[in-house]
């Protein structure tokens, strides 16, 4: 299939010779670099309007193989193109404009442009190559791309099929309910005993099962002998099944980075501009604990306690668990609030001098992780009087210790991860040591049991991965955080509207009176388009409001509101200024008040306005979340995480940030159809709803998080699959190459240890 795709490719490319020369010359003529996708995109566009030969290119195969493309690297005569044709499938092509050749190119060719590009030179004698593709090469794993993030789906369809073939394909399921044991007991061996006890044909209504500590419907004997899992085994069946076994009791989540605290937490470094914590405060959650790089941790606390004590109840296990969250900083421990037994621990960086006392940065974390896990893993057993049962990392530094726990502890182990461009980031390494984050990020993919939401890339000067990891494997799962929904409520729940805060956003649509602020709104009766973001490049909010200034049509039919950032911007000042903006732009600097962002966005739903984020790239798309759980239609970015949330039409609305134009022209579309028919806002504010509640709750993300861990855990069981080998390979690599990356030999100094 990847065969046939690849030729489809290069012989689409191939018929459109003459054409894609002319797109690339330009380019090529400029010298080597980075060309991003938008850029020949546009060229073409550009092409098919002021050229009548270039008109039949316009929804031809060749458009279709260059709106795919992820990347170009421009080293004259050769152009580099990485093509996505599908999700998770990338083929590579070389053309050499000079000769007119288009060729396919391996992962490792394509990389050393990538070097090249970087270093302006490329020596291939000495390059380490990692390829993990080999370990793989004996397993089955889905190839469709609806599979991708759907792991749990396919391993319950295989493990099904297997327990359909015979009888002796539930001795492993027998096995692995006897081996799941709390404190050292199985209550399916003393069921077991206990029904040893009773003649063969002994009707069920009979047996007492109170006696050996479980329920008639709810232990351990009602899964072994329920005929929907003997007889006929299917993928949901098989899920609900284990989605009811006994086997998170303790979870540990590692962020070994960022302030972290309940109050007066929001605006120090290293929280997203969402937190602030206590003095010299590293973060480490363990047991029943998810952590993001914002505030919304305390809200997946919360939901995973909840869910687990849910479930314990429905188990009819007498157990309480625990919830440890671990940093640094003068309180050792600390309940979270709303909680029963959920707690902060907190453990501080240390070095061979003694506990660190000065705040560093996340980029300087490394040389510290080796000592914090042992640390943690000290601390983790005296809280929990023993091991977890899942250990989760989150972003590199926090994966990294995960894997280094679970490996030390053998429990299974999750991982979150993000993506940055490499070659982007390589001019900023001697600051901000990406190489460490990639690489621990490597390390961690491979070594982790699932991960919850490939990899071709060089690393110039360190090692080349033509084949990081397999995206089609099923430890991929899609697992959603959702919105807190005591601050992110309907705008028609008038009984739960947080009246202060109303009168003072419809006075004045600021976000508190003390806030500073820039315009003014002259025609309050206007819908307003809202958005909320830091004010960065990425979340091009500057390029919102250039796209609503050139538009007046847009600037007839609504208002725009932006907070984010301070107001000290000095582009934003000279597009008010440039455009006139004043009467109809109202520009607040970043707050932190939660409740009141919420309240906010119920004030825009009730001027029937919508939420728009409109960044370069965002990672998931929280404020998408809590905008359309508050009632607003939104408009997103298609790029990554914001994609998923919304359905184009239905739920929400896709914008390409790269043309502002076809983004007015959207926004114009969609007020005035509301205003020709006010029942149109309402079909997109309800089918954003129907979407928050089918899929982006903290209920549905506890829910999930847990049944992915039963599967897997059964998974590993039933298969054998330890990835032994990958595992050696992996700590090869980790003590060759991140140990000296990580020490700071070279790149990083130890943060001095103030007194």
């Amino acid at each position: 299939m990847v065969s046939s795709m690849r030729d489809k490719v290069l012989d689409i490319l191939s018929a459109y010779m003459i054409e894609l020369v002319s797109l690339l010359s330009r380019f090529v003529a400029q010298g080597k670099g980075i060309l991003q996708p938008h850029l020949l995109v546009r060229e073409l566009a550009n092409a098919i309007k002021n050229d009548e030969k270039m008109e039949k290119l316009r929804d031809s195969p060749f458009t279709n193989v260059l709106d795919s493309v992820q990347e170009a690297i421009v080293l004259p005569p050769f152009v580099a193109i990485a093509i996505r044709p599908r999700p998770g499938v990338c083929e590579y092509v070389r053309v050499n404009v000079y000769e007119l050749s288009v060729d396919h190119s391996s992962i490792a060719e394509y990389l050393r442009f990538n070097e090249e590009l970087v270093d302006g030179r490329c020596d291939d004698r000495y390059v380490l190559e990692l390829d993990f593709e080999p370990f793989n090469a004996t397993f089955r794993w889905p190839s469709r791309s609806k599979s991708n993030g759907n792991g749990v789906q396919f391993l319950n369809r295989h493990l099904s099929s297997i327990m359909f073939r015979n009888r002796e394909s539930f001795e492993p399921l027998l096995d692995f309910l006897l081996t799941h044991k709390y404190n050292g007991h199985s209550a399916l061996a003393r069921a077991e005993e206990h029904l040893s006890k009773f003649p063969p044909d002994t009707p069920y209504s009979e047996f007492e099962f109170e006696e050996v500590g479980v329920t008639e419907l709810n232990g351990y004997q009602r899964w072994c002998i329920c005929p929907w899992i003997l007889q006929a085994p299917d993928p949901s069946s098989l899920e609900s099944f284990i989605g009811i076994i006994p086997m998170v009791f303790n979870v540990v989540v590692v962020s070994p980075h960022r302030y972290f605290g309940q109050a007066n937490v929001l605006g120090l470094p290293d929280t997203g501009g969402q937190r602030k914590g206590l003095p010299f405060e590293y973060v480490m959650h363990c047991t029943i604990a998810y952590h993001r790089t914002d505030v919304y941790i305390l809200d997946q606390v919360r939901a995973l306690e909840n869910e687990t004590i849910s479930r314990k109840q429905k188990q009819v296990l007498d157990i309480t668990p625990k919830i440890l969250i671990r940093t640094t900083c003068n309180q050792r421990l600390e309940r979270i609030s709303g909680t029963e037994h959920t707690y902060i621990l907190r453990v501080p960086f240390r070095t061979e001098n003694g506990i660190l006392r000065k705040w560093i940065s996340r980029f300087d974390v490394w040389p510290y992780l080796e000592t914090f896990a042992d640390d943690a893993s000290n601390e983790i057993a005296a809280e929990l009087q023993g091991v977890p049962d899942l250990i989760i990392g989150n972003y590199s530094d926090g994966n990294l210790v995960a894997s280094l726990l679970s490996y030390k502890l053998g429990i299974t182990q999750a991982c979150r991860v993000f993506k940055i461009n490499i070659l982007k980031m390589q001019k900023y390494e001697d600051k901000h040591h990406f190489a460490s984050q990639f690489t621990a990020d490597l390390i961690t993919m491979n070594n982790a049991d699932f991960i919850i939401t490939n990899t071709a890339f060089t690393l110039p000067g360190l090692y080349r991965v033509v084949h990081g990891i397999n995206v089609f494997d099923p430890k991929f799962n899609i697992v959603s955080p959702g919105a807190d929904m005591s601050i992110c409520f309907l705008y028609f729940e008038r009984e739960r509207r947080l009246t202060v805060y109303m009168v003072q956003l419809k006075n004045s649509y600021m976000i508190l009176s003390r806030m500073k602020s820039i315009g003014f709104l002259s025609n309050r009766s206007m819908p307003i388009i809202f958005s909320m973001a830091r004010l960065d490049r990425v979340k091009i909010l500057t390029g919102l409001v250039e796209c609503y200034a050139k538009s007046s049509k847009l600037r007839e039919l609504v208002n725009l509101v932006v907070v984010g950032g301070n107001i000290d911007i000095e582009k934003m000042h000279s597009l008010i200024k440039q455009y006139n903006l004043h009467g109809q732009f109202r520009w607040t600097a970043a707050q932190m008040n939660r409740a009141s962002n919420g309240e906010l966005c119920r004030c825009i739903a009730d001027a029937k306005g919508a939420f728009i984020q409109p960044a370069l790239y965002e990672a998931f798309g929280l404020t998408v979340v809590e905008a359309m759980t508050c009632g607003l239609p939104s408009f997103a970015t298609r790029n990554d995480g914001p994609a998923e949330i919304n359905e184009h039409g239905i739920s929400g609305f896709h914008i390409d940030p790269h043309q502002p134009d076809k983004v007015a022209a959207l926004l114009i579309n969609f007020f005035e159809q509301c205003r020709e028919d006010p029942r149109y806002w309402h079909k997109i504010s309800d089918g954003g709803l129907k979407r928050i509640y089918e899929r982006y709750t903290w209920k549905i993300y506890s829910e999930r998080l847990l049944t992915v861990t039963g599967v897997f855990g059964f998974w590993k069981h039933v298969s054998k699959l330890e990835r032994r080998e990958t595992r050696r390979y992996l700590e090869m690599f980790y003590i060759l190459n991140f140990r000296k990356l990580g020490s700071g030999l070279n790149l990083l100094p130890l943060a001095v240890d103030e007194q």
